[in-house]
C-alpha cells in the first residue's frame, strides 16, 4: 500500500463511500469509478475499511431504537428475538459468499470498469421498473419480517458482490418484489448492514494487518471520519425521501452514471 496522494484523496473518497453506502447506487462502485477514471485511487482494503464509517453512522442515527431492542431482547420480548434472527439470517449468505470470494471479488471484478458500469446500468433499469410496477404489499413493519422473506433478502444481497450492483440496492429490490413496503425495505437493509460491514471490517484488517502503516492508517481514518458524517446525513433522511419519492431518481442517477462510464470507455479504447 501507499498513501502518496496526499489527504485531499482519502477525505473525497470518504465523502464518496458515506453518501453512496446507503443508497441504491453502489458505494463500493462509485468508488472504484473514482479511481478508474479521475485516479483518486487507494488500496482496497481502504475502501472496504471506511466503509464501516458509513454503517457507524446507522449508530448515531438509531441509538434509542438499538436501544430499545437489545433492552428487549435481554428481557424476552419475543418480537425482539424474532427480529434479531432475521437479520442474521439475512446476513448468513453474503458473509459465506463474501469469505470465500474475497480475493476474487477484490482482484477481478473490481478491476473490471467495463462490469462495474454495466452493473450500474443494468441495476437502474431494473430498479426502476420494480419501483414502478404494481406489488401487493404485506410487510410494512420490519420486526414483523418473517424469515423466509428474510433469507430471500439475504440471497439478493449476495448478488451485491459483483461490484456496482448495490447492497442496499439488490436488498431493497428483493425485499420490494416479495411484498416489503418500500420504506421498510429500506430501513431493513440499514439494520443487516450493520453486522455485515462490521464483520467485513475485522475479517479485511486482520487478512491486511502487515500491509498497513502509519501513512496508510491516517489516510483510513480520514475516510473513515468523513464516511460517518455523509453517512449519518443520508440515513437522517433517506426514509422520508423514499416514502415521498420512491427509488426512481436513484435508479436514473445508476443510469447517468453507468452509460457515462461505458461512452467513456468507449472514448478512452
Amino acid at each position: 500500500m501507499n498513501a502518496d496522494q496526499g489527504l485531499f484523496v482519502p477525505l473525497i473518497l470518504g465523502i464518496i463511500e458515506g453518501l453512496t453506502e446507503f443508497l441504491p447506487v453502489s458505494s463500493t462502485g462509485h468508488l472504484l469509478l473514482a479511481g478508474h477514471f479521475f485516479g483518486l485511487t487507494q488500496p482496497a482494503t481502504f475502501i472496504v475499511l471506511i466503509q464501516l464509517g458509513a454503517i457507524l453512522a446507522i449508530v448515531t442515527v438509531y441509538f434509542v431504537k438499538l436501544g430499545v431492542l437489545i433492552r428487549d431482547a435481554l428481557t424476552g420480548k419475543a418480537y425482539a428475538w424474532h427480529f434479531a434472527l432475521a437479520v442474521v439470517i439475512a446476513c448468513l449468505p453474503a458473509v459465506v459468499a463474501g469469505v470465500l470470494l474475497r480475493d476474487f471479488i477484490q482482484g477481478d471484478l473490481w478491476e473490471s470498469t467495463l462490469l462495474i458500469c454495466l452493473s450500474l446500468l443494468i441495476g437502474g433499469v431494473i430498479l426502476l421498473i420494480v419501483d414502478r410496477m404494481p406489488k401487493q404489499e404485506k410487510y410494512d413493519d420490519i420486526y414483523q419480517f418473517p424469515w423466509h422473506l428474510a433469507l430471500i433478502i439475504g440471497l439478493f444481497q449476495v448478488i451485491s458482490l459483483i461490484p456496482g450492483v448495490s447492497r442496499s440496492g439488490s436488498t431493497v429490490v428483493g425485499a420490494m418484489l416479495f411484498g416489503a413496503t418500500k420504506r421498510a425495505a429500506a430501513e431493513f437493509t440499514f439494520f443487516i448492514a450493520l453486522p455485515i460491514m462490521v464483520g467485513a471490517f475485522g475479517y479485511d484488517l486482520y487478512k491486511s494487518r502487515d500491509l498497513i502503516d502509519m501513512s496508510v492508517g491516517i489516510n483510513i481514518a480520514i475516510g473513515f471520519a468523513a464516511a460517518f458524517v455523509a453517512g449519518a446525513i443520508v440515513v437522517r433522511y433517506l426514509l422520508d425521501f423514499v416514502s415521498k419519492h420512491g427509488f426512481a431518481p436513484f435508479a436514473y442517477w445508476r443510469i447517468a452514471v453507468g452509460g457515462a462510464g461505458l461512452i467513456a470507455l468507449l472514448v478512452m479504447r
